[in-house]
C-alpha cells in the first residue's frame, strides 16, 4: 500500500491481508476487532474506527514476531502510509514493551481485548459445541489458572486491561463472551464449526 491512505475498516483489512497470510492470525484480528466493536457500542464510541484498530493491531506480526519489532514496525509502517496518530498509538500501546501509553479510552479497549479475545476463542475450541453458547464466566476463569492452557496468553495482561478499562474482569468476559457468541459463526465457531 503506497501513497496517502483514507483510513477506513476496508483499507485496514485490505493492510491485514497485504501482510499476513496465515488463517489464524487473520481470525485474530477478526475477534478483536469484533470486540473492539461490541466496546464501542457499549460506550458509545466511533464503531468503525474502533474497528479499524481492532483488525489492524497485528498486521505485521506475521512479518515481525519477535519483540520489539512487531507493533514498533507495524507503527512504522502505518505512519509511512499516513495513518491518523490515535489509530497508531492504539495499536503501539497494545504491546507493553514499547512504551506508548494508552490514553484513550480506544487504546484500553484494545490493550484489555487482545488477549483476552484469544483467550475466550481457545475457551470455545475445547467446547463439543465450538461455541460461545452457555459459556461461564467461572469456566473461563479456571482455565486461566491452568498455566498450560492458552500458555501464550499473558493472564496479568488480561487482567490489566479490564482494569485500565474500567471494567471488573468478570464484566468483561461476561460482556465479550455475549457479543461474541453473537458473531461465532463470523469466526468459524458454533454450527459453522461442525
Amino acid at each position: 500500500m503506497s501513497g496517502h491512505v483514507i483510513p477506513s475498516y476496508d483499507a485496514a483489512y485490505e493492510m491485514l491481508c497485504e501482510y499476513t497470510k496465515n488463517e489464524n492470525l487473520v481470525k485474530h484480528g477478526r475477534a478483536v476487532e469484533l470486540c473492539m466493536r461490541a466496546l464501542a457500542r457499549h460506550f458509545g464510541e466511533d464503531e468503525e474506527r474502533w474497528a479499524t484498530v481492532g483488525i489492524l493491531h497485528d498486521f505485521d506480526y506475521e512479518k515481525y514476531p519477535t519483540i520489539p519489532e512487531h507493533a514498533t514496525e507495524g507503527g512504522r509502517i502505518l505512519r509511512e502510509a499516513g495513518w491518523p496518530d490515535d489509530i497508531i498509538n492504539a495499536i503501539l500501546g497494545h504491546a507493553e514493551y514499547t512504551g506508548v501509553p494508552r490514553v484513550t479510552k480506544m487504546a484500553k479497549a484494545l490493550f484489555a481485548v487482545d488477549e483476552l479475545s484469544g483467550f475466550l476463542v481457545g475457551c470455545a475450541l475445547v467446547r463439543l459445541d465450538k461455541s460461545f453458547k452457555e459459556m461461564k464466566v467461572s469456566s473461563v476463569k479456571k482455565k486461566m489458572k491452568d498455566k498450560a492452557f492458552c500458555r501464550a496468553v499473558n493472564r496479568d495482561e488480561v487482567s490489566q486491561g479490564a482494569q485500565e478499562l474500567g471494567m471488573e474482569l468478570d464484566d468483561l468476559i461476561q460482556f465479550l463472551i455475549e457479543e461474541l457468541y453473537k458473531v461465532e459463526g463470523e469466526l468459524g465457531l458454533g454450527e459453522a464449526a461442525m
